[in-house]
């Protein structure tokens, strides 16, 4: 056999691999890190960004301040009378169950209604919640921008009554990481466990 078909055939086996490679790459292998964790596959999508808000202590924060590890951000208001409840809940059974295997994660609870849910409130709601848990108010702009960039709609509803109202909102929980910003959104229907696996296959991956 000669050194040329011999060159021919090596390089032939290098294109078909590289080639071979590329397709898996493209067609086969995960499109990010955490895709086999999220059923959802928006990782790394136009969500989240940048807010300047005000923590239950009374401190002016960031989203660099706060969501300086894997977080649960939810957008609610403490005089929710049904769904908002449940999902605080849920998330901080999640953290909970995580923190029981030594990974961790951080409740953030981002109000709609700042008008009522005042530092004070706030601070009274995170504590008859979770003790590592996160809340944050702001002016109607602050919350309004924060609320933009995590898609978050919300609206108060009509009626005679200035101080109990209710507010109509999404209920989205956002998974965010740092240096990776959001990573998946879990609805209100997934219990406890299925979104600590969840965050856990992620927290694993990162």
């Amino acid at each position: 056999m000669s050194l040329v078909k011999v060159a021919g055939g090596a390089a032939t086996a290098v294109i078909l691999v590289i080639g071979g490679t590329f397709l898996f790459t493209q067609f086969m292998a995960p499109k990010n890190k955490f895709e086999a964790c999220i059923p959802n596959s928006v990782a790394g999508g136009a969500i989240g960004g940048p807010f300047e808000l005000t923590d239950h202590t009374g401190r002016a924060v960031t989203d660099v301040d706060v969501l300086n590890q894997p977080s649960l951000v939810y957008f609610g208001y403490t005089f929710c009378p049904d769904v908002c409840p449940m999902d605080v809940a849920r998330n901080a059974v999640a953290v909970d169950i995580l923190a029981e295997t030594g990974r961790e994660a951080k409740p953030v609870f981002i109000t709609i209604d700042p008008e009522r849910d005042t530092a004070e409130e706030l601070a009274d709601f995170v504590a008859n919640n979770h003790p590592d848990m996160v809340g944050l108010t702001g002016t109607a702009a602050q919350v309004a921008k924060a609320a933009r960039g995590y898609k978050v709609y919300y609206q108060r509803q009509p009626g005679e009554d200035e101080e109990y109202y209710l507010m109509a909102h999404s209920n989205f929980t956002y998974l965010m990481m740092p240096e990776h910003g959001f990573v998946d959104f879990f609805r209100g229907d997934l219990d406890p466990e299925q979104v600590a696996e969840l965050v856990a296959c992620v927290l694993d991956a990162a």
